[in-house]
């Protein structure tokens, strides 16, 4: 292949854009790993990607490990007598209920607004206004009483606090229901370990949820954290909405197919279509919006979403064991109501990775790939990286602004954050001179396609493909920047 040096250089200078957003190069202080030990307790998207990465080896049950993705119940009965090398990485937080169990995270955020309003006053807590009205259940029964009566007549959501797929979730509107279940609900002291427990919330029933083709839907959103002392989160581009199968009513409040989003309810719906699904990708549903009501509002709509993401985690930021080994991929499950208000429903310590179609199967595997990017076993990255595959640094000890550099300072007067949930990696690439493109498009006078790929960082930018043909290292200033991958279309 004859590419000129000259183009070269101009699409390595573009890419190195793309990986570190400007940054100079940092010399690399972690010693490569030649080969990466893992286990892992699933058997689905992550087992497939895992068992593909280059240099990754699966050990026995017994091996030795350098990573492993446990689930929550190993890491309950061994994290506290696992020694653990410096640069052994498994992906939950000790204590990561904190965020995940809908009981502890009301509470968090209740004493987190409580803070915010004695230090920055009633104006700045309201920011943290993002959670329906919430009662644990049965310890705030008769707080919640009191709240019920106030408002007669209104809807309700009982979810018990450690389950998830929708089990055991019902709405109501008449006290007796709740004082039926109460009978059956009380325990005894000796039955409060959190792994026996069968607490409640009672939430505030979102009435009037934002529609499309009249039916209900709610988004899941990926957030990856790798330390919370500091405080260093990644927003995921990607996501999805998730829809019912039925249209929206009020009138029907015991349908769970009316009001319940969840795939694993959905799927088992009489008339669900698997070839169709339930899900749009986040890209769809932002497009929807923005011909619907405009891009400033959908700009406002995605800003008090990230708003979501980031005092949320702020909330649980003191009482998370904020452990050097540990990280963890939250599935963040977010309603919008007919005003374009974003509400939290609940937070995931365990999205499912299970792929419902194909498309499904794809997004979870590059969301997986740019996780483990990241979670850098390699010791590739500088730490001076600004986005990373789909995934964005949208908070490292502080906002970080979509400017170039890592400073927060305003862009024109206002600041920027650098999230770009529900946007695509292609139009970072508009600024790209026309004449690389063309070098690689009509090369050998056929079209092709291309796919970019970083030596250090394995983020990749591809375009549809059907074989390899040939591959060849770009260099500038003689440093390999990426490889090249020529295809035929």
């Amino acid at each position: 292949m004859n590419v000129s040096s000259q183009h070269f250089c101009e699409i390595g200078k573009y890419y190195h854009h793309y990986c570190t957003d400007g940054e100079p190069e940092a010399q690399e202080t972690k010693e490569p790993r030649a080969c990466i030990r893992f286990k892992c307790a699933l058997t689905n998207t992550i087992l497939d990607i895992l068992r593909r990465r280059p240099g990754w080896v699966e050990v026995k049950e017994e091996g030795e490990w350098d990573f492993y993705w446990c689930d929550v119940s190993w890491l309950r009965e061994n994290f506290d007598h696992t020694y653990m090398d410096e640069h052994v990485r498994i992906c939950h937080f000790r204590n990561h209920y904190e965020l995940t169990r809908k009981n502890y995270i009301v509470k968090n955020l209740k004493r987190f607004r409580k803070q915010i309003e004695r230090e920055a006053g009633k104006l700045e807590a309201t920011k943290c206004d993002f959670f329906p009205k919430t009662f644990e259940m049965p310890s705030e029964y008769h707080l919640f009483v009191e709240e019920f009566r106030k408002n007669p007549g209104i809807t309700w959501i009982m979810k018990p606090v450690a389950r998830s797929q929708g089990r055991g979730i019902f709405l109501f509107r008449k006290l007796k229901d709740v004082i039926d279940w109460r009978k059956d609900g009380v325990r005894t002291d000796d039955q409060k370990d959190e792994t026996q427990v069968e607490n409640y919330v009672a939430q505030c029933y979102i009435e009037n949820p934002y529609l499309i083709g009249g039916r209900k839907f709610d988004l899941r959103v990926y957030v990856l954290v790798m330390s919370y002392i500091p405080l260093k989160a990644w927003l995921y581009r990607d996501g999805f909405a998730r829809f019912s199968n039925t249209r929206f009513t009020l009138s029907s409040i015991d349908d769970h197919y009316v009001h319940l989003t969840n795939v694993a309810v959905q799927k088992t719906a009489p008339d669900y279509d698997p070839e169709k699904g339930c899900k749009w990708m986040i890209q769809r549903f932002r497009q929807y919006l923005t011909a619907k009501h405009g891009a400033e509002v959908v700009e406002t709509l995605f800003a008090e979403m990230d708003n979501i993401f980031i005092k949320s985690l702020q909330s649980v930021q003191k009482v998370i064991i904020s452990d050097k080994h540990c990280f963890e991929l939250y599935g963040y499950d977010i309603l919008i109501d007919q005003d374009l208000k974003p509400w939290l429903l609940e937070v995931n310590a365990s999205p499912s990775l299970t792929a419902s179609s194909q498309e499904d199967y794809e997004l979870k595997c590059r969301l997986l790939k740019d996780t483990l990017h990241i979670v850098d076993m390699e010791g590739r990255l500088t730490g001076k990286e600004k986005r990373i595959g789909g995934f964005d640094l949208m908070w490292n000890d502080g906002p970080v602004s979509r400017a170039e550099g890592n400073v927060d300072t305003p862009v024109n007067g206002s600041f920027m954050a650098n999230t770009h949930l529900g946007t695509s990696l292609i139009r970072r690439w508009q600024g790209i001179p026309l004449k690389v493109f063309n070098c690689l498009r009509h090369h050998q006078k056929c079209k092709t396609y291309f796919s970019l790929k970083s030596k250090r960082t394995g983020c990749e930018l591809s375009h549809s493909a059907s074989r390899v043909l040939y591959s060849c290292e770009a260099k500038c200033e003689g440093v390999n920047i990426f490889q090249l991958w020529c295809v035929k279309s």
